[in-house]
C-alpha cells in the first residue's frame, strides 16, 4: 500500500509514523524543509518539500501511484485543493481531508463533495469529534475517557483510580468479575506513565488510569467501582468560544434542558457572536480567562466542571489550575503539544484532551477500512481499540479463547452477537459474523489482521 500525506505537523508525523511502522509505503509533504527533514530522519518514510496541493509536487511524490491521500495541512483549502487534484489527474483511490471550517462543513449535507463535484471521500472535523467526545464526559465526570462502541452497545471507559477506593489492591480479574456491582473486561492500565495489557493476577494500584470494555447500562457502576460518583455535569464554564468551544456549547444546551452554563472569550466580535447565537440559554464573558476576577465572575469556584479548549495551550492549563485551586470539582484541558502530556498529572487536571490523537484515530479507522467498523488510539505510543466483524477464514473461529494462545499484545474485550454483549472468558468460542472489541498493541498489528480474517485486508 503506498501512502501520500500532505502535512508534516504533528498530525501528519504521527500518521506517517505510524503507517511505515506497518509496512506501508509513505510520502509526507510539506512547505517547511525543516518540519520535512525531521520526518525524513526520524522514520521510515520520504520527505518532499512543496505545496501540497500543486499537481507537480504530488506527482513527484508518487500520487500515480498511490492508493490514499490524506490531507492534513493547516489550510482548509490546500487540503480540498489536494483531493481535487489527486483525483483529477492522478486517479487516486481514495482521499481523505481535515476541515475545521464551519462554513466548509456544513457543505457536506449538500453534496459538494461528491466526486462530480469536489471528490473527498472522508472529511474529518477534529473539532467537532473533540466537542462529542468531551459531551460525553461531563455526562460521566468519573470518567477521563468514554468512547462508545457496537452502536452504542459497549462503552470504552477511561478511569482514574481513586486513592482509598474499596477495590485497591485487588486483582482485575476480581475487579472484572463485579466485585463492586459491574462486570467489565479490563484492557489495559497507564502507571507511572507506562502503559501495559495487566494479567489476571495484577493488583491495582492507587494513582492507575485503568481503561474497560462494559456494557452501556454498566457505565455508572463501573465508574463507582473506582471510586467515583457518577451524575451529569450541571454546573459548566467553556473557557474559548473556537470551533471547538461553540461545538461544545451548542452540543450541551442540546441536549441538556436544565444546564447551567458559562462560556469566557477573549475576542470581542467573537464573544457578541457567540452571545447572539446562543441568547439567554448561556452567559458569555468577554476577557482574559487567566484574569481570577473574571473566573470568579464566571463562578469557577462553584462550577461542576471547567473546559478549557482555546487555541493556546499555555492559557488551557494554567486556566484548569486556577478554576480547580479555586474549587471548581474538575477540568477538562485541550493540550496540543505531546511533550506537557508528563506534566499534566502533577497539576491536578482530570482530563486532557489531544486533538492530534482524535485525528490520528479517525485517519486510521479509514486506512483500516476493511473490516473495521470503530477504533480508536489508546495513547500513541501503546496501541488501538478496533472493533471488527469476524470473517469466514478468521483463526480465531477455531478453538475457545482460553485455547487460542493469543500473543500477549492482543486481548478480545468484548463480544456482540445478535445484539447481545457478551463479556468474554476463556471458555467463548467466537462464532462468523460476531463483532469484537479488541486492544491491539501496534508490534502485533499484523498479526491481528490475520487473525481476524478480514474481508478486504484491514490495511486496504
Amino acid at each position: 500500500m503506498k501512502v501520500v500525506i500532505c502535512g508534516a505537523g504533528q498530525v501528519g508525523t504521527t500518521i506517517a509514523r505510524q503507517l511505515a511502522s506497518e509496512g506501508i509505503n509513505v510520502t509526507v509533504i510539506d512547505l517547511d524543509p525543516e518540519q520535512v527533514r525531521r520526518v525524513d530522519e526520524s522514520y521510515d518514510v520520504r520527505g518532499l518539500v512543496g505545496h501540497a496541493s500543486h499537481p507537480e509536487t504530488l506527482r513527484e511524490a508518487g500520487a500515480r501511484d498511490a492508493d490514499m491521500l490524506i490531507a492534513v495541512t493547516r489550510s482548509d483549502e490546500v487540503n480540498m485543493v489536494a483531493c481535487q487534484v489527486a483525483y483529477s489527474l492522478f486517479n487516486v483511490k481514495r482521499r481523505i481531508a481535515r476541515l475545521r471550517h464551519a462554513g466548509y462543513l456544513a457543505q457536506d449535507k449538500t453534496g459538494l463533495y461528491a466526486a462530480e463535484h469536489l471528490p473527498i471521500d472522508i472529511i474529518i472535523s477534529p473539532e467537532i469529534e473533540i466537542a462529542e467526545g468531551i459531551a460525553r464526559r461531563l455526562r460521566t465526570p468519573g470518567a477521563f475517557d468514554r468512547v462508545p462502541m457496537a452502536g452504542g452497545r459497549v462503552e470504552l471507559l477511561g478511569i482514574h483510580s481513586n486513592p482509598g477506593n474499596a477495590v485497591i489492591g485487588r486483582t482485575f480479574s476480581e475487579i472484572a468479575e463485579g466485585l463492586s456491582g459491574a462486570r467489565m473486561t479490563v484492557l489495559a492500565v497507564v502507571r507511572a506513565g507506562r502503559s501495559f495489557m495487566p494479567d489476571k493476577g495484577d493488583h491495582l494500584a492507587a494513582g492507575d488510569d485503568v481503561y474497560v470494555l462494559t456494557e452501556s447500562e454498566q457505565v455508572e457502576a463501573a465508574v463507582r467501582t473506582f471510586g467515583h460518583q457518577a451524575g451529569a455535569a450541571r454546573k459548566v464554564v467553556i473557557v474559548g468560544a473556537g470551533n471547538v468551544g461553540s461545538h461544545l456549547a451548542r452540543k450541551i444546551l442540546r441536549v441538556a434542558s436544565r444546564i447551567d452554563l458559562k462560556l469566557i472569550e477573549r475576542n470581542k466580535d467573537r464573544a457578541e457572536e457567540i452571545a447572539r447565537e446562543l441568547g439567554d440559554r448561556a452567559v458569555v464573558l468577554q476577557g482574559d480567562a487567566l484574569d481570577r476576577q473574571l473566573l470568579a465572575e464566571a463562578q469557577c469556584g462553584s462550577a461542576d466542571t471547567i473546559v478549557a479548549v482555546t487555541d493556546d495551550d499555555e492559557t488551557n492549563i494554567f486556566t484548569s489550575v486556577l478554576a480547580k485551586q479555586a474549587g471548581c470539582r474538575r477540568a477538562i484541558t485541550l493540550v496540543n503539544k505531546s511533550s506537557y502530556e508528563s506534566l499534566i498529572p502533577t497539576l491536578g487536571i482530570d482530563a486532557v484532551v489531544s486533538p492530534s490523537a482524535v485525528t490520528v484515530s479517525t485517519v486510521l479507522r479509514h486506512v483500516r477500512h476493511g473490516a473495521i467498523y470503530a477504533l480508536y488510539t489508546l495513547r500513541e505510543d501503546f496501541g488501538e481499540v478496533i472493533e471488527a466483524e469476524i470473517c469466514e477464514g478468521s483463526r480465531l473461529l477455531r478453538r475457545p479463547l482460553g485455547q487460542l494462545g493469543l500473543p500477549p499484545g492482543i486481548k478480545v474485550g468484548a463480544v456482540v452477537r445478535d445484539r447481545r454483549v457478551i463479556l468474554p472468558d476463556d471458555e467463548t468460542a467466537l462464532r462468523v459474523g460476531d463483532h469484537v472489541i479488541v486492544l491491539v498493541t501496534y508490534s502485533y498489528l499484523r498479526l491481528a489482521e490475520a487473525l481476524l480474517g478480514a474481508r478486504r485486508g484491514l490495511f486496504g
